[in-house]
């Protein structure tokens, strides 16, 4: 009777399995539970009963390896000295010694996997295995970023897919392209099913709905408008395989699901980009369409089933959040997230740590470039003056051949309440001019600390990226 009592309660106290699945340019109203209408996405809508979806929640920055950056780490991309979307041609990646969501849970005992798009340096000294993966099946870079991409600036090498540090295709086709989002679910699954009997970490970043757009031959004409809608519902399908892995295995209890996008939608790419809902801009942007992305947690008994929240989080929180439910001490290097465990869980009048008056959220983009900053409690958004793409309303392009961006500029400090105007139309600036001293005031701070190119202004607390010898 001890023993039985014993066991468990160490099965009551056992840390969770976590699994992050991390789409490609996926649009924040692609999918059924944001209302997408393209798509059908039972296993996303299944989560989302199950769950708890997210409605502002946001990437650091609106483009690849700096997102990619921000969500592992928990910092703002350029405090680690990731910018924008490493080429093929990079010759740094993230630091093997900042401290990952992998190298933290790989301490607590995990296993961990990283399936899909890497992005964080091709180099072997920066591919996942050296920064806390076990194992790594997937490719290092975009699949545009091969000799076969149209609008390629310059020739690229051949695209090779990974086991480990092992390229077992040096030449990637398009037609291993539409097997990829298939084999990624194949091995996040076998991943799961090796992993049991232990905690497990499954970083699940598929390459898809990214440009050029690739679908297995089952989904192929199956959603009946289009290749991006296939796409789509390829990776809902891919969604619905971890779960019911999940369920066979009766691990869904003990496992905290995340799915979300490294970005808004891509959108000179036109039909085969999706959809920012009613928010401004896309990808490229810091406006809400470039970084407000579709978010849905799942874990039964401790995330709140049917759920919605409204309130400000950010990739950088993900990190010190797991942290607290695995209790993992935090990386000695100074990162940027918070806890917000009290807002995923759906407690009774929790904050954003964030949301102190002298806090808040920053947006970088390009080379350092600090774009904008928001509250904690993401109300109040101050654009500062930046160049910035946009169509002009002008419709995006056909057949994966995109049209040209315009570029605008913005000259004045602009504010948006982003509680009663989410869409960004109305300037309230010369409206509220103590919100925009206040905000002033925390772009300021952010330039202390991580600089600012715009201001010709060196930040004091950046890290450097890993560079190869």
């Amino acid at each position: 009777m001890v023993l039985f009592a014993a066991l468990a309660c160490w099965t009551l106290n056992a840390p969770p399995n976590l699994v992050v699945v991390f789409c490609d340019d996926l649009g924040y109203a692609d999918i059924g539970p944001f209302g997408g209408k393209l798509a059908r996405t039972p296993h996303l809508d299944r989560m989302a009963r199950e769950g708890r979806t997210f409605t502002n929640f946001h990437v650091s920055q609106p483009v690849c390896s700096a997102s990619r950056a921000s969500l592992l780490t928990g910092c703002y991309a350029n405090r680690v000295g990731i910018h924008g979307a490493l080429g093929p041609n990079a010759k740094i990646g993230l630091n093997p010694r900042e401290t990952t969501l992998a190298s933290m849970l790989k301490g607590k005992g995990y296993a961990t996997a990283c399936v899909g798009k890497w992005h964080l340096g091709h180099l072997q000294e920066f591919l996942p295995t050296r920064q806390g993966f076990d194992s790594f099946f997937g490719i290092p870079y975009s699949g545009d970023m091969w000799p076969l991409h149209p609008e390629a600036p310059k020739a690229y090498p051949p695209l090779p897919l990974l086991r480990d540090t092992t390229v077992v295709d040096a030449s990637v086709s398009a037609e291993d392209q539409k097997r990829l989002t298939g084999q990624f679910a194949d091995e996040s699954v076998r991943f799961i099913e090796k992993a049991a009997g232990k905690p497990f970490f499954l970083y699940l970043a598929p390459n898809q709905p990214h440009v050029p757009l690739f679908v297995g031959k089952d989904f192929e004409g199956k959603s009946g408008k289009g290749l991006y809608a296939d796409v789509i519902e390829e990776i809902d399908d891919t969604v619905g395989r971890i779960l019911k892995k999940l369920d066979d295995l009766k691990l869904s209890d003990n496992t905290w699901v995340v799915f979300t996008s490294d970005n808004g939608p891509w959108l000179s790419y036109g039909d085969h980009a999706g959809s920012s809902g009613g928010f401004r801009e896309g990808k490229g942007t810091v406006w809400e369409g470039g970084t407000r992305v579709p978010c849905i947690m799942r874990w039964p008994g401790q995330i709140p089933a049917s759920s919605t929240s409204d309130a400000m989080l950010m990739t950088i929180d993900l990190l010190p959040t797991m942290a607290s439910q695995v209790r993992a001490d935090l990386p000695s290097n100074r990162i940027d997230g918070g806890n917000c465990w009290g807002i995923i869980s759906g407690k009774a009048d929790a904050k954003n740590p964030h949301e102190s008056p002298a806090d808040g959220y920053a947006f970088y983009y390009l080379q350092n470039e600090l774009q904008a900053v928001c509250s904690g409690d993401g109300r109040w958004k101050l654009l500062l003056p930046h160049t910035y793409r946009t169509l002009s309303g002008k419709p995006g392009g056909k057949g994966g051949i995109p049209v040209k961006y315009t570029s605008r500029k913005i000259t004045q400090p602009e504010l948006y309440d982003l509680k009663n105007d989410p869409g960004e139309r109305k300037n309230l600036a010369q409206n509220q001019p103590a919100e925009v001293a206040r905000l002033q005031a925390l772009a300021e701070k952010f330039r202390s600390d991580l600089g600012d190119t715009l201001k010709q202004r060196r930040g004091t607390a950046n890290r450097e990226p890993g560079k190869a010898p």
